[in-house]
């Protein structure tokens, strides 16, 4: 079954998703078995499922990888797209503030924090790969960290201070850990 997807992307990031000698496209193929046209005129690139595809879902995936790039994140850090257990997932932050560019100039640097340290502890905690890009925030990861890191970034949308999100995030670290822990405790008898 042939399936296809049709997606645009910033103009800057094209030359990302092609690469050196073509060598990003040509993973992102390999990866998902999927074929990437690329129109570097117009930002376009449409993705089509090879004939040998197993995975209906490829085409989806090969998307998401090349969403990913087109809002900032390395090839390397999409990539990590093709496991079935890790997910994009894209905050638009005109969906909260409209096209009031100071205020989304202001929530973007809050999100990033002062060198990097917000948008950095939340990676460390949460085990999230985020990018803040353009007029959007978005997270690579599994599940659970997803829920976490979405919610920090939430509270800082929704003006909380720096030090609740990070006592937040400390908090959910211990959770997670103690979750793991008690794994490997034997079951009561």
């Amino acid at each position: 079954m042939m399936s296809e997807e049709h997606i645009k992307i910033p103009m800057e990031r094209i030359a990302v998703i092609i690469g050196t000698d073509g060598e990003i496209k040509k993973k992102i193929e390999e990866e998902t078995q999927t074929s990437l046209e690329i129109d570097s005129t117009e930002g376009l690139i449409h993705i089509i499922n090879k004939p040998e595809s197993e995975n209906p879902l490829a085409v989806w995936k090969a998307r998401d990888i090349v969403k990913a790039i087109g809002r900032g994140f390395s090839p390397e850090r999409a990539l990590r797209l093709v496991d079935e257990e890790i997910f994009l997932e894209i905050i638009d932050l005109e969906s909260f503030f409209g096209r009031n560019e100071k205020a989304i100039k202001r929530v973007k640097g809050r999100i990033i924090g002062e060198a990097g340290k917000t948008r950095h502890l939340i990676e460390e905690t949460t085990g999230a790969a985020i990018s803040v890009y353009g007029n959007t925030v978005s997270l690579i990861s599994d599940l659970d960290a997803s829920k976490i890191a979405k919610k920090a970034v939430m509270m800082l949308i929704d003006g909380l201070s720096h030090s609740t999100v990070y006592q937040f995030l400390y908090k959910k670290r211990r959770e997670l850990k103690q979750e793991r822990t008690n794994l490997w405790k034997p079951a009561p008898t």
